[in-house]
């Protein structure tokens, strides 16, 4: 029996989206009508927001709501049911894929913010991968900032923002889908040298370290020293005056 090769997206900076066929508009159309039911009653009685989006469905998880407010990248036990179920919805399917994107407020540095919203999307896109979602049909991407839904300058805006979408789609698509997203968001090696350069923190922990030349101070002490022994020396030599006396 012949095994079959895995299919693998092509790079993205090989793909030419204008010769990325797509498919009839009748067929996405059922599609969407086939999925959005079964999405609809997946994430019921929770807080995750379904919409659809042109020839794609979306799932919208807020982060607020769905990650630990002290560990930033890590998922609420309340939504890995909700999260389950989308997966399940899709992954029997081998002609449905799924993007999912992080997003972040515009608050902090540009990359810490990147790198955050894609740590997000990634432990989403961990529960679809056990689920049984192949790479060839899961991907994800870490959007940072550059995707706002709100203005940014007050509370509610930036939580808008600060969210994970699930995107969902015919495979046949996924790739002019990724090109779409691609652009706003570094490459890894862009932020693996990013973070490498991160390191001139120590430099100033370093300068803190020149308090060892407190060890010039050390002399002090000794200095104080010296009197105690002229100190005792000269209650040795009023003694010895005093019993001469006697």
């Amino acid at each position: 029996m012949v095994a079959v090769p895995k299919s693998q997206p092509k790079p993205l900076s090989k793909v030419n989206v204008a010769d990325i066929p797509m498919p009839d508009p009748k067929i996405t159309q059922a599609w969407l009508d086939d999925y959005e039911p079964r999405l609809r009653e997946a994430v019921k009685d929770s807080k995750l927001q379904i919409e659809r989006r042109e020839n794609v469905l979306v799932v919208t998880a807020l982060v607020d709501a769905s990650f630990n407010p002290d560990r930033p990248a890590m998922l609420l036990p309340v939504t890995l049911g909700p999260f389950t179920r989308v997966a399940k919805a899709v992954e029997g399917d081998p002609k449905t894929a799924v993007l999912i994107l992080g997003h972040a407020d515009a608050t902090g540095p540009t990359l810490a913010n990147q790198k955050l919203s894609r740590d997000r999307a990634q432990s989403v896109a961990a529960i679809f991968s056990l689920s049984g979602l192949k790479q060839d049909r899961l991907m994800l991407r870490g959007m940072g900032s550059v995707m706002p839904r709100a203005a940014n300058d007050s509370p509610q805006g930036r939580s808008l923002n600060r969210r994970v979408e699930i995107m969902l789609t015919q495979r046949s698509t996924m790739l002019g889908l990724l090109s779409k997203y691609n652009q706003p968001t570094p490459s890894e090696t862009e932020m693996v040298a990013v973070q490498d350069a991160v390191p001139p923190v120590p430099a100033a922990s370093a300068k803190k370290a020149a308090p060892a030349k407190k060890a010039t101070v050390a002399k002090k002490p000794a200095a104080k020293k010296a009197p105690v022994k002229k100190a005792a020396a000269s209650s040795k030599t009023a003694t010895a005056t005093a019993q001469a006396k006697n």
